[in-house]
C-alpha cells in the first residue's frame, strides 16, 4: 500500500519537571500566569508528528512517503530517517531555516506543556502531492503542520479522490471550526485524543453521530482507557497495551497511529488494527523520545500475541 504522511518534522526538547503542574497555578489567576518550572532532566531527540508516524510505521514493515519542508540542519535526521526504511523523496529543505523545534515539558503525573517553532514547516504551504508524485496514492495521512498547508492538502486530496485519514492533533487549538470543518467534511477517517474531541465538537457543533451518520470513521484516544472507532455503524473498544513502566507519554498517538495504518494496509479488520496501534504505542510510551524504539517484526508478533490473539494474521509478517 503506498501511503503518504504529510505533518510537521521536528527536533523534540523534552524535560520532565518531579512535581506537579496543577501545585502551581492558581485557578483564579489564569488570566495572569506568570510561572517558571524547574526541570530535573533534557533530552533533545528527533521529533515531528509526520515524522514520528513513517517512523515506527518503516519499522512495521511498510516504506511510507514522508512528506513535508526541513531546514538546513537535517542531515543527521534525514540519515536515520533513510535507514529506518522511510522513503525521504518528498521532503524539501530550505536552506536558511532551522528544522521546526517542539519544547516539551512533562510533570510527574505526565500532564504536558509544549511550544512549537515552526522554521521551515512555514514553507510548507503550496507544496502539492502533485509536485512530488508520479501518481496517486492509496492513502495520504494530513497530520499537524502549517495550518493553510493542511488545508491545502486537503483540497487536493479531495479534487483528486484520494482518501485521507485528518489528524489535526495539535493544531486543533488553532484551528478555527470552520477550518476544522473544512477538512473534517473532505477526509474519510478523522483521528484525535479525547479532548480534541471534545474542542472540535465544540467549535464545530458537530456530534459523534453526525460525523458517523456522513459516512466517516472516527478514531478517538482515551489515553490510558485505550481506544474507541466508530465505523460503518459500528463501534470498537480496545484497550491498551499492559507495560510494564512508563517513561514518558510523548509521540504515543504518533505510534498508535502508525499501527493502525500497518493494519489497514493490511487490510485486517478495525479491532485488529487498533490492537496494533496499542502495542505500537507501548513501545514509545516505554522510552524517553519518540524515535528511539526499535523492534524487529518477529519480536513485534511474539509480543502482540501475549495479549492479543490475531488468529494467524500476522504470520505473513514474517515471511
Amino acid at each position: 500500500m503506498r501511503i503518504v504522511i504529510t505533518g510537521s518534522i521536528a527536533y523534540d526538547y523534552l524535560m520532565r519537571f518531579p512535581g506537579r503542574f496543577r501545585d502551581h497555578l492558581i485557578a483564579d489567576k489564569l488570566d495572569r500566569i506568570s510561572v517558571s518550572f524547574l526541570v530535573e532532566s533534557l533530552h533533545r531527540q528527533r521529533g515531528g508528528v509526520g515524522a514520528n508516524i513513517a517512523y515506527s510505521l518503516a519499522l512495521l514493515g511498510e516504506r511510507p512517503i514522508l512528506m513535508g519542508t526541513v531546514g538546513h540542519d537535517f542531515g543527521d535526521y534525514r540519515t536515520w530517517l533513510e535507514e529506518a526504511g522511510v522513503d525521504l523523496s518528498a521532503v524539501r529543505e530550505i536552506p536558511h531555516e532551522f528544522t521546526a523545534s517542539f519544547f516539551a515539558n512533562t510533570d510527574a503525573e505526565n500532564n504536558q506543556i509544549g511550544s512549537f517553532y515552526t522554521g521551515a514547516m512555514a514553507y510548507s504551504k503550496d507544496y502539492r502531492l502533485a509536485d512530488v508524485l508520479d501518481e496517486n496514492p492509496d492513502l495520504v495521512v494530513v497530520s499537524p503542520s502549517d495550518p493553510t498547508a493542511m488545508s491545502q492538502l486537503a483540497d487536493e486530496c479531495c479534487v483528486q479522490e484520494i482518501p485521507f485519514m485528518y489528524d489535526p492533533s495539535q493544531q486543533v487549538i488553532w484551528l478555527e471550526g470552520d477550518v476544522l470543518v473544512h477538512g473534517i467534511d473532505r477526509c474519510r477517517m478523522l483521528i484525535v485524543n479525547e479532548y480534541e474531541w471534545e474542542m472540535i465538537a465544540n467549535k464545530t457543533g458537530l456530534t459523534l453521530d453526525a460525523l458517523v451518520a456522513q459516512g466517516k470513521t472516527l478514531i478517538v484516544t482515551h489515553g490510558g482507557e485505550g481506544s474507541h472507532i466508530y465505523a460503518g455503524g459500528e463501534h470498537y473498544h480496545v484497550p491498551v497495551f499492559p507495560v510494564t513502566k512508563i517513561v514518558d507519554p510523548t509521540g504515543v498517538g504518533d505510534a498508535y497511529r502508525a499501527g493502525l495504518l500497518k493494519g489497514i494496509a493490511c487490510g485486517f479488520d478495525w479491532t485488529q488494527c487498533a490492537q496494533i496501534g496499542a502495542l505500537a504505542a507501548a513501545y514509545v510510551l516505554e522510552h524517553v523520545g519518540t524515535q528511539d524504539h526499535h523492534y524487529t517484526l518477529a519480536e513485534f508478533v511474539d509480543r502482540f500475541r501475549t495479549v492479543f490473539d490475531d488468529q494467524g494474521a500476522l504470520d505473513a509478517w514474517l515471511k
